[in-house]
């Protein structure tokens, strides 16, 4: 029998193919309070195929979580393979991504699989600490490894002044899960979703108080209950809207954004909003109605003295955040400016921030914070303009991102990156995304990571960062890495570092920066210095 064991960091993907590796030892290094990761490896050859269990012992009071890490079908490169690639030899084919909480599988012949753990400190103490790995093989003695846990005297503060949010598709868990609309069973695995995403770094939730106007006609799932009371007036119910947002506060989310005022691409139209939530699918008005039409003026003249009512109830008007329309191009500047005045004019008290990338938006002041693509968030910053920055499908090959073919220590640079400029948050379009393109034809995630879009410009491992579980979500391994960059911010924050420092000489632009984790490493340790 040859099993094969070995350990890796959390910077490698290992594949089916993926050779046996040396045995050398792990040390990870970390703040006292850092969460860290690493992968332990197997590969069992000249033999059939085993049940293999993995147990982890660390330190008393800290946190060790173990996931096997499954695989996906990958159809193509998203980018050129000879720039920036991960996968190369590999894709077509099985790419490792989705962590299951299972610490046991069956371990085939000849392929190469790998176990997810993670590592929390409990009560940390500066210095060395050891975890005890054992491989057990059905039949076999039990195999053990050990990882060295190095800890430094810094503990990191929260993240302050740069906010994070993925766009959530309540529609996609209501179609996933069969819930009966806005039921307990949805909100049980709401709260789960919303746990997620707090812990791996985001602090800002949207909230679809309507049922959101981006990439097509969605199911509805409007949190808002509307009932028409005649020919221009409404009444608002407001009781699914307060259980959203203070289950959202419950897991820890900081900041709401609520559902844009008027549709996407164009700002032409008023919303599609249903009479009741929208389980009848009864529109108020035709979807072909105006945006700044008598109609939607006499909506929103209530629905926005409305919602300022609310915020201030439930105390978070100033940690809203509200959007005009996504993705306005300079065609639309005239139909965008003349939305904006008609939000300027109903509610004066609102300030307004989208996805654009023409600074001509920044520069009329139509948008109090510009959400500039990163391949145009820099002219924002030269321009002085303060901003956001988002991806979306694109850029890739140089650029940032962190799709399924985007290497991992590229991933991991996304702390450094974020602070090196004052941008003051990030936004993305694909936080649970199970659909097909522009339909409301659910896809299976372990299937399909392209929305089936790959030949229209969309990329494999874009529209989402988690998978479907059986009652929440499972995490990606991108989503790991991504949440475990973010500390880098907290460590540049939390030791007050100028963000024109020297560290910074090699990082130039979202293109132009260093992509090895060797890098990554020599500059936390740097930073860790004499703690």
């Amino acid at each position: 029998m040859a099993l094969h064991v070995w350990l890796t960091s959390s910077m490698v993907r290992n594949y089916p193919q993926t050779l046996p590796g040396p045995s050398d030892p792990l040390v990870l290094r970390g703040a006292l309070n850092e969460q860290m990761s690493f992968q332990l490896v197997l590969r069992l050859e000249d033999e059939e195929r085993r049940v293999v269990r993995v147990e982890a012992e660390g330190p008393q009071g800290w946190s060790v979580r173990i996931r096997r890490v499954g695989y996906v079908p990958v159809r193509h490169h998203n980018t050129p393979n000879d720039v920036d690639t991960d996968g190369v030899a590999q894709i077509p084919g099985y790419v490792p991504d989705p962590l299951f909480d299972e610490t046991e599988m069956l371990l085939p012949q000849g392929e190469t699989h790998a176990f997810w753990i993670t590592v929390q400190p409990g009560k940390g103490v500066p210095g060395e600490h050891r975890l005890r790995l054992r491989v057990i093989l059905e039949n076999g003695e039990p195999i053990t490894r050990t990882v060295m846990v190095r800890l430094h005297g810094l503990v990191l503060e929260p993240r302050k002044g740069f906010a994070i949010t993925h766009w959530f598709y309540a529609d996609a868990l209501i179609d996933w899960y069969k819930t009966n609309l806005f039921d307990d069973r949805f909100w049980r695995i709401f709260s789960a979703y919303a746990r997620d995403v707090v812990t791996h770094g985001q602090d800002t939730l949207y909230v679809p108080v309507f049922t959101p106007p981006l990439d097509g006609v969605k199911r509805p799932s409007q949190l808002l209950d509307v009932k028409r009371t005649g020919a221009d007036t409404y009444a608002f119910d407001w009781r699914d809207v307060k259980r959203y947002v203070d289950l959202a506060k419950a897991e820890g989310v900081a900041q709401f954004e609520w559902t844009h005022f008027f549709t996407q691409w164009g700002a032409r139209h008023a919303l599609r909003i249903y009479e009741g939530q929208g389980r009848s699918e009864h529109l108020l008005w035709d979807p072909e109605t105006g945006a700044t039409s008598v109609t939607y003026r006499a909506f929103l003249g209530q629905y926005l003295p409305a919602l300022y009512r609310f915020l201030q109830q439930e105390e978070i008007l100033d940690r809203s955040l509200f959007h005009v329309s996504d993705e306005p191009h300079v065609e639309h500047l005239p139909q965008y400016r003349d939305d904006r005045e008609l939000l300027r004019e109903l509610a004066p008290w609102m300030s307004v921030m989208d996805a654009l990338s023409d600074v001509d938006f920044g520069r009329e002041g139509l948008t109090d914070m510009p959400i500039p693509s990163i391949t145009k968030a820099l002219d924002f910053e030269a321009a002085g303009i303060p901003s956001w920055c988002y991806y979306c499908c694109g850029p890739r090959g140089l650029y940032l991102n962190r799709l399924l073919d985007t290497p991992l220590p590229k991933i991991a640079m996304h702390g450094f990156l974020f602070y090196r400029w004052p941008f003051q948050g990030f936004l993305h379009w694909g936080y649970n995304y199970w659909y097909e393109s522009q339909t409301r034809t659910l896809i299976d995630p372990y299937t399909v990571q392209d929305g089936k879009a790959w030949l229209r410009g969309w990329a494999y491992g874009d529209p989402f960062m988690v998978y479907p579980g059986s009652d929440g979500p499972v995490d990606s391994l991108r989503w790991e890495v991504f949440g475990e960059s973010l500390q880098d911010y907290r460590l540049l924050q939390t030791l007050a570092i100028a963000r024109d420092h020297p560290l910074f000489k090699p990082i130039h632009s979202f293109a132009d920066f260093p992509k090895t984790a060797a890098w990554r490493a020599s500059a936390r340790a740097a930073l860790m210095g004499g703690a």
